[in-house]
Order: C-alpha cells, then sequence, then structure tokens
C-alpha cells in the first residue's frame, strides 16, 4: 500500500530540505508544490500562467489551480509507492480534496510531521534566501553562501532572489499562512494524524524526530 507524507510548516521551516532527506531514507517521491508552479511555469502551461499571477504577488495560489497540479503529478508511475507532500495542501479546502482524492485511489493520509519555528527565525531564513536560475537549488545568505557570489556551486548558473523571498513579500507571506494555512494544524491534530517537531534545532536532530514520527 502507497505511504503519503504532509509536511506542514510555515514558509521557510526547512520542509524541502528535510523532505529530501525523507526521500533519501524512505524511497518516496517528493512533491513540492513550489516546484510544481515552477515547473508548469517554465514550460509555460496554463495551469503555470495562473499560479505565476499569484505567487509574483505573494499570494496562495486557488484551491483548484493547486489540486489539478497535484492530481496530475500523483497519478504518475514514480508516485505508485506514494509521496512526501511539501507545501501542499495549505487550505482546510485542499486538505479536504486530498483526503478525498487519495481515498479514491485506495489510500490515505499516514501522518502529518509539523514543523514549528518562530516568526523571527521564519524572515531572517526567507530573506535571505537565492536561487540558481537553471535548476532551482537554494543557497542562503547566512546559512549556506555560495563558494562564489552570485553563481550557483553545483550548475554555475546565476543565483538571484525571488520576489516571494524579498522582505516585504516574506511578510505578506507568512501573515498568509497564519490566516489561511494554520487551521491546518488543529484539521490534522483532530484527524489524529499530527505529529509536531521543534524546527530550531539542528538540520540531523530534525530529521531524526521527522523519521521516527513517520515510523511510529
Amino acid at each position: 500500500m502507497a505511504v503519503y507524507i504532509i509536511l506542514l510548516g510555515a514558509p521557510g521551516v526547512g520542509k524541502g530540505t528535510q523532505a529530501d532527506i525523507l526521500t533519501e531514507r524512505l524511497g518516496l517521491m517528493h512533491i513540492s508544490s513550489g516546484d510544481l508552479f515552477r515547473g508548469h511555469i517554465r514550460n509555460k502551461t496554463e495551469l503555470g500562467f495562473l499560479a505565476q499571477s499569484f505567487m509574483e504577488k505573494g499570494e496562495l495560489v486557488p484551491d483548484d489551480v493547486t489540486i489539478k497540479m497535484v492530481k496530475e503529478r500523483l497519478s504518475q508511475p514514480d508516485c505508485e509507492l506514494g509521496a512526501i507532500l511539501d507545501g501542499f495542501p495549505r487550505t482546510i479546502p485542499q486538505a479536504k480534496a486530498t483526503k478525498t482524492m487519495l481515498n479514491e485511489m485506495g489510500s490515505e493520509i499516514d501522518v502529518v510531521p509539523y514543523i514549528k519555528v518562530s516568526k523571527k527565525i521564519l524572515i531572517e531564513r526567507l530573506s535571505g534566501r537565492f536561487t540558481c536560475r537553471k535548476y532551482g537549488h537554494t543557497f542562503h545568505r547566512l546559512f549556506k553562501p555560495p563558494k562564489k557570489e552570485g553563481i550557483c556551486d553545483i550548475d554555475g548558473s546565476e543565483l538571484y532572489q525571488r520576489d516571494d523571498d524579498k522582505v516585504e513579500t516574506v511578510e505578506k507571506r507568512i501573515q498568509i499562512y497564519l490566516k489561511q494555512t494554520s487551521p491546518l494544524i488543529e484539521y490534522y491534530r483532530k484527524e489524529g494524524k499530527l505529529v509536531e517537531i521543534e524546527g530550531e534545532q539542528p538540520i540531523d536532530d530534525i530529521a531524526k524526530d521527522l523519521l521516527a514520527a513517520v515510523k511510529r
């Protein structure tokens, strides 16, 4: 039976990093809503144009657009064993749609680790992040600076700061999260799926806690 994990937490808590670790350890596909959005935008699909118009303003992409992208991705052969969902669902309607979608596939969400980080740390993390133009590798001014300023260590492409990583947009993203996404904490707590993870400890310690939560 396929296994599905939802990583829950505000922008900047490190869901992508932890999802990559879980992917390596568990052999499940890592599905990031952000990567899905950027892929559709890069390929100039209709869904991509819609997503871009909202992302540039620091707003959440509408549920129907996001759900279509995720459903399409989960239907692909490499997700046969399940997936780690990073950045989705973000709203209660998305959570209910995800539950329905997985039930139709004969599966369900197994666990929802909630990574907790203070607002001050979130702003510090997000506003210092830079992304490479070629493949989307990420670096950070304080925590993971590139060897050569402005250049990706991995593929040599230019590093830039995405509009949604600039300070003014970061503040707005966090406010939107607190208003629209944080209710998911209680939703999944009532579902008996939520496990709280301290997100201000070292990366390896967070990973250990996450793996323990998944195994439980």
